[in-house]
């Protein structure tokens, strides 16, 4: 069977009509009090200057980043490259609004508090021995927060505001599908680059 360009909504029992699509939220609307409190707690963290905290946001928010960017680019990718434009679908319009939240959130904790960690231990100063590691790590980091917040997200938006009409082109959300799994897949594999140049950074 070959793929049209429309997503077509099935046909229910006895080729009735189906029941309405739920309307797509763009953004999770019960998701914003848990960003909320997290951006929150990272600015107070921040000013206090609690070393504590803001170890734990960067390590999280990075970790959290790392993981998000490898499974989506080398694990959700590949299968969903083999599903039908109309699974394609479906799956995005679950998956896409939950990203919306999430990855600004995790990219804002990871450089937030590991920009404030770095001027806290002196590694900014151009004497200080990791300080062309973190150059380099900066350089990185900001190519990886580009993609994310200036490929990834808009990718992302598009295929929920695609999702939103009363015939989703099929075509359209795989297109751009493709276009977020790709740069996921290559934001991944810039995060190893980032590992070593932290882990260096940690056991100097």
């Amino acid at each position: 069977m070959t793929e049209g360009a429309h997503v077509a909504p099935p046909m229910g029992a006895g080729g009735a009509e189906p029941p309405p699509r739920p309307a797509i939220q763009i953004v999770p609307l019960r998701g914003l009090p848990v960003v909320a409190v997290v951006l929150v707690f990272l600015v107070v963290s921040i000013v206090g200057n609690w070393r504590w905290a803001l170890d734990f946001y960067h390590v999280v928010g990075g970790g959290l980043w790392t993981g998000i960017d490898l499974f989506v680019g080398f694990v959700i990718g590949p299968i969903l490259g083999r599903l039908s434009l109309r699974a394609r679908a479906e799956f995005s319009a679950r998956f896409m609004p939950k990203m919306v939240l999430i990855m600004p959130t995790v990219v804002a904790m990871t450089l937030a508090s590991g920009f404030q960690l770095a001027l806290k231990l002196g590694n900014l100063q151009a004497s200080n021995p990791n300080h062309a590691w973190l150059v380099a790590s900066f350089i990185v980091v900001g190519v990886m927060a580009v993609i994310a917040l200036g490929v990834l997200e808009p990718a992302n938006i598009a295929v929920l505001f695609e999702m939103r009409k009363p015939h989703p082109d099929g075509e359209i959300i795989a297109g751009l599908m493709r276009r977020f799994i790709y740069t996921a897949g290559i934001t991944g594999a810039m995060q190893v680059a980032t590992l070593i140049i932290m882990t260096r950074v940690a056991t100097h």
